[in-house]
């Protein structure tokens, strides 16, 4: 029989599959105590109540079991575990399977042992793109512009569910404020108003709209909120290692992006690695039923990180790991990452009654309303369609949004004597050195998929075809290498450290040129995870050659390839114009061309703080006064200070830079108070007084003076990004109201004091020239 004939069988069995549960939802199946649904719609409770009771113990345990694809990789299920679980049907879900193709392959094995004929769940770490890959989601960010960020996460589910994929490991909306931390690429910085918006535009985008009902359209995908909870303040900056956060800044800085993402209907939650005050959080009840079920009310799905269960040994939480499969259970977990705790475990767990199978039964149920609401009981094969698969990835209009995204992302940081931009009609020498001039392989960065390395352009071909017919001539030079990683040890390789043999070449081709442009940066494997840095200088000798560079005399222009903030104290100063261009993705090279040239005008603003150097670190723009306070422009003995460097950054959050210039002038107030329930309009007229056209990110700020609990010095509390020809002016509103105002009190529920407020309407955190004063009474 003809395979096409096989399928066809095959979706006929699961017709009548389909259609007996819809008999059965008529007489309401048996309802879990215990479990409520995501969706909130009776019929699909009543199929999920009828599928659980057609199951048996073993087979509800096998739903709670993820594996990644390399157990099958082609062909007929692999001779190892989990191929030999995947044939007692046993399997609920799989990661790292891509192509229509392949998961149809994968879903038909599955079908093909599941005696009940449950579809199987395919998922993937979407971060920041399928195959046509974005800026990484902290360069992305950096645009301030959510309905972009909405944009290439709604391009990413597109792709990724015509490649199989219909459950995404992203986005990652942990919180952080250490560079050194390799995993602050894949979020959206240090602040947690802003952060908490871009998780909102990331669900919405993979997602569809709130309503649940989006995740039955063929190319929308559940999300994932991770990881749940405080990752991002891993001691010391150390990928994996202990947190101990307080209560209030748990309840103030790192809940309310997740609970952000709960608001926008997020479907799933992932476990964080670390402890938490000493509870590992896989292992944590108190976070996964206390608080994300009962006190948030999310009924979604929960699943581990990789092998976090087992892990819990490690931790010195679990016995072993069955004792380990325990624990995860009674804290709330649903799924089990590639541990095996689960599956090897839970039937002798309830079969002793150290838990119940009435436990096993609520994460089933969650696990199959998932795939009902996915549509995966109707139709297994609804994300294995080839054509569409042809059609939709890498497709022209996404590849254009690649490159929207990337010029978006990129941060101007420092622009002297305008040296930039490098006009095509002007008739000048640039000299192209350094190790990313010709890197391809980095630009997309980390966790960039299935994004093809091979594909991504070049800075030196975008400026070659930005300059084609241009008066601009260049010449390159290498000069130094990029030092690499040995992934096995985690440690920078011996045998790659560059060597300073390129140097003399590169002096002498900047001697002959006008203006040095010079790309430097870190190669993509010392970002992300599981590469934290203690030095967050440029890597290798790269710093050594710029100095070199210097030498000559000649205006010099850096851009920075990069995945987190990095110490660029000594390029500050001696450079003329450093341009951070982060991992820009596929369009990497014809982006950034557009910005040196001055064809797009950079708008991006910093998410996250640039240190003057490591020893700063953690460092963020709404820090706490202390009682003895510290301003650097007006030092006095015995303050909060050190005694070798400035408290301030090199660069603070919100600060970027345009060819045009913005004056910010009348800054008023409808009002100088409001009483609750009111609220007050503060506007500011901004004008484009340069000799660009270009966009500005308009930032108000607040500063609530005393307060029952101390509040920082400042904090984002809106902001709007605007578009101005040279010469135009616009007036641009923002309304205070209670929730403006509000914060957490002693009791740690939100309150509005009455008091007075310091409010700035600014161009960064650090700009002080538009402050005005309101009360709350």
């Amino acid at each position: 029989m003809g395979k096409v004939n096989k399928n066809i069988m095959k979706l006929g069995a699961i017709a009548m599959f389909v259609g007996t549960l819809a008999a059965c939802s008529d007489t309401g199946g048996t309802k879990v105590a215990g479990w409520k649904s995501f969706s909130g719609d009776p019929v699909i409770e009543a199929k999920v109540d009828s599928v659980l009771s057609l199951m048996t113990l073993e087979e509800k345990i096998g739903q709670m079991n993820q594996y990644s694809a390399n157990f099958a990789p082609t062909g007929e299920v692999a001779d190892n575990q989990s191929g030999e679980y995947l044939k007692r049907g046993m399997i609920g879900s799989t990661f790292n399977a891509f192509g229509a193709a392949n998961v149809r392959m994968l879903q038909e094995q599955n079908l093909k042992y599941s005696r009940l004929k449950i579809p199987m769940l395919f998922a993937a770490d979407v971060i920041h793109g399928l195959e046509t890959t974005f800026p990484i989601p902290l360069a992305e960010a950096c645009s301030w512009d959510l309905n972009l960020m909405e944009r290439t996460a709604r391009a990413a589910a597109d792709e990724a569910t015509a490649s199989g994929v219909a459950w995404n490991f992203a986005p990652m909306i942990d919180m952080s404020t250490d560079p050194r931390w390799g995993r602050v690429m894949e979020g959206a910085g240090e602040d947690v108003y802003l952060a908490s918006l871009v998780a909102r535009a990331r669900v919405k985008g993979f997602q569809g709209i709130s309503d649940y009902s989006d995740l039955n359209k063929n190319n929308t995908l559940i999300a994932t909120a991770k990881h749940f909870v405080g990752y991002g303040a891993a001691q010391a900056g150390r990928d994996y290692h202990t947190v101990d956060i307080s209560e209030r800044s748990l309840n103030e800085t790192y809940f309310p992006p997740f609970q952000a993402a709960i608001d926008e209907g997020v479907g799933s939650f992932m476990t964080a690695f670390n402890d938490l005050n000493g509870i590992p959080c896989t292992g944590n009840k108190h976070l996964y039923t206390d608080i994300l079920r009962n006190a948030w009310g999310f009924n979604g799905l929960v699943v581990t990180d990789y092998t976090a269960i087992l892990e819990l040994i490690a931790h010195g939480y679990a016995e072993d790991l069955k004792h380990g499969a325990q624990l995860s259970l009674d804290a709330g977990i649903d799924m089990d990452m590639i541990s095996e705790a689960f599956v090897t475990h839970l039937q002798e767990l309830v079969e002793e009654g150290s838990i119940s199978e009435n436990q096993v039964d609520v994460a089933v149920a969650r696990i199959l309303e998932m795939k009902f609401l996915l549509g995966l009981f109707d139709d297994p094969f609804r994300y294995c369609d080839v054509e569409r698969e042809k059609e939709v990835v890498m497709n022209d209009e996404y590849i254009q949004l690649a490159h929207e995204a990337a010029q978006g992302s990129i941060v101007l940081l420092k622009n002297e004597n305008n040296v930039l931009p490098l006009k095509k009609e002007d008739k000048k020498r640039v000299a192209l050195i350094g190790p990313f001039v010709n890197e391809r392989k980095s630009l997309n960065g980390e966790w960039a998929i299935k994004g093809d390395r091979s594909k991504s352009v070049t800075l030196k071909e975008g400026l070659d075809a930005k300059y084609a017919d241009s008066n601009v001539k260049f010449s390159y030079a290498k000069g130094t290498d990029l030092p690499l990683i040995d992934r096995q040890t985690e440690k920078v390789s011996t045998g790659n450290v560059p060597d300073r043999s390129g140097f003399a070449k590169a002096v002498n081709v900047a001697r002959n040129s006008d203006v040095i442009v010079v790309a430097m940066g870190e190669n993509y494997h010392w970002s992300g995870e599981a590469a934290s840095r203690t030095d967050i200088t440029l890597p290798g000798n790269q710093r050594d050659l710029l100095k070199e560079l210097k030498k000559t005399g000649k205006p010099i222009v850096l851009v920075v390839f990069n995945g987190r903030p990095l110490d660029l104290s000594w390029e500050a100063e001696n450079v003329d114009a450093i341009v951070e261009a982060w991992y820009p993705g596929l369009m990497a090279g014809h982006a950034v061309a557009d910005v040196l040239s001055g064809d797009y005008n950079p708008s991006a603003k910093l998410v996250m703080t640039f240190p003057r150097n490591v020893g700063q670190v953690p460092i963020h723009y709404n820090v706490k006064n202390t009682g003895r306070p510290f301003n650097d422009d007006t030092p006095a003995d015995y303050r909060s200070n050190y005694i070798d460097v400035a408290n301030s950054p090199l660069y603070p959050f919100g600060h970027g830079l345009s060819y045009t210039t913005f004056d910010y002038s009348n800054l008023k107030l409808d009002n100088k108070a409001f009483s609750k329930g009111g609220a007050i309009k503060a506007t500011i007229d901004i004008t484009n007084t340069g000799n660009y056209d270009g966009e500005e990110i308009v930032q108000l700020y607040i500063q609530d003076i005393t307060a029952s609990v101390t509040r920082p010095v400042k904090e984002l509390k809106g902001f709007e990004k605007i578009a101005l020809k040279k010469g135009e002016s616009t007036t641009v509103e923002f309304t205070i109201d209670e929730k403006a105002i509000e914060f957490l009190g002693v009791d740690m529920q939100p309150i509005a004091e009455v008091g007075d407020f310091n409010l700035w309407i600014a161009t960064s955190s650090d700009d002080e020239s538009n402050h005005t004063r309101f009360t709350y009474n």
